[in-house]
């Protein structure tokens, strides 16, 4: 595997930028690291950026929002590129800056939202897609990698309006989500089956699929989830 290499590109954010932006806190699209850490770990972070909105990872800012610098950028550098080159799949570019912050240096690492989704992370046994809920990288379910995959394809999505949609939808006004199980009890089938009809009209954009308490529910796109 050959990782690319490139000159030190100096960002052009002010060092009160910086601060200001280390202040937002960790979110959706924030995350940040004091150090760089093993390729394995920091891939989890590049691919669950990749797989929902992008964003950035600054590396010499601990958890406290405290600037402590990085020591060897050559050797962050390569662990970066080795995670984003050679841990994801596929391949996710990323952009890295260095900025001065006044005796410390911090890196900006930018992660653009993938083109095709998922991106999958190596795992020692099989490939793991993480997404980005909040301001953590939390592992996706079943469901939105099939929605994830739905998105990317060039095929479009139908789905039947049938009796096990109806009852979907009196469900739905009644109760306003669902989960896969509960849905297999309602029309009494596999929760196969049920993922799959509600991954269709998911991605059809019928439906909205959103996370709570680490379950996943299942509601009409244009409620308002809390």
């Amino acid at each position: 595997m050959v990782l690319p290499t490139g000159e030190i590109i100096v960002s052009n954010m002010s060092l009160s930028d910086l601060r200001n932006l280390i202040q937002t806190g960790e979110g959706k699209y924030l995350e940040f690291k004091k150090t760089t850490p093993s390729p394995m770990k920091i891939a989890r972070e590049i691919a669950a950026f990749a797989n929902s909105n992008g964003g950035r990872i600054l590396i010499g800012v601990d958890d406290f929002k405290n600037i402590t610098g990085i020591s060897a950028y050559f050797e962050e550098e390569f662990v970066l590129y080795q995670a984003a080159y050679g841990m994801c799949v596929p391949a996710v570019p990323i952009r890295i800056e260095l900025i001065h912050a006044g005796q410390d240096d911090v890196m900006i690492v930018h992660v653009d939202e993938a083109e095709i989704k998922p991106v999958y992370l190596k795992g020692e046994k099989k490939r793991l897609v993480f997404i980005r809920e909040n301001d953590e990288s939390v592992l996706a379910s079943d469901e939105f990698v099939e929605v994830l995959k739905n998105r990317s394809s060039d095929e479009g999505v139908t789905f039947e309006y049938g009796e096990r949609e109806q009852m979907l939808f009196r469900y739905l006004n009644e109760y306003s989500e669902i989960t896969v199980q509960k849905y297999s009890q309602l029309i009494n089938v596999t929760t196969y089956r049920a993922s799959r009809i509600l991954v269709n009209l998911v991605s059809a954009g019928v439906l909205k699929l959103f996370r709570r308490s680490e379950t996943d529910y299942f509601t009409y796109a244009n409620s308002i989830t809390k």
